[in-house]
C-alpha cells in the first residue's frame, strides 16, 4: 500500500506526547502512521477549510493532534501537525482551530523566507 503524506510533527505536540502515559503515546502514534496509508475520518479528519485533525480515543478521553496540509513543493504532501489538546467531548474548541491557524501562517511565512 502507497503512503498518502508524509507528517512533520512540530515541538509543541512532542511536548504534549511527553506528558502523556506511554500507551497512550503509541496509539496516538500508531493512529498517524495508519492515517498515512488509509482515508479513515476516525483517524484524520477535516475540521474547516485548512484545519485537519488526527484523532485518537483512549480510555474515555478523546486526544486531538491539530494540523494542516503543505503541499507547496509539489514533490511530496506534508502534513505538519501544530499542537494537541485532550479533551472529554468530540467536539474541538474554536479557540483550538484559531491557534492551529496561527501556527499555519506563521510556518509558511517562515518557509516563504528560505526561498
Amino acid at each position: 500500500m502507497k503512503q498518502k503524506f508524509e507528517v512533520l510533527i512540530l515541538e509543541e505536540v512532542w511536548d504534549l506526547l511527553d506528558t502523556l502515559d506511554d500507551k497512550v503515546k503509541d496509539k496516538i502514534i500508531y493512529n498517524i502512521d495508519k492515517s498515512k496509508y488509509v482515508n479513515d475520518p476516525k483517524l484524520f479528519k477535516k475540521l474547516d477549510d485548512d484545519i485537519w485533525e488526527f484523532r485518537t480515543k483512549y480510555r474515555r478521553l478523546h486526544y486531538r493532534l491539530l494540523s494542516f496540509w503543505d503541499k507547496t513543493d509539489n514533490v511530496e504532501t506534508l502534513v505538519v501537525a501544530t499542537h494537541g489538546i485532550i479533551k472529554k467531548t468530540d467536539k474541538v474548541p474554536k479557540s483550538e482551530i484559531e491557534k492551529a491557524k496561527a501556527i499555519m501562517r506563521l510556518y509558511f511565512k517562515e518557509k516563504n523566507k528560505k526561498r
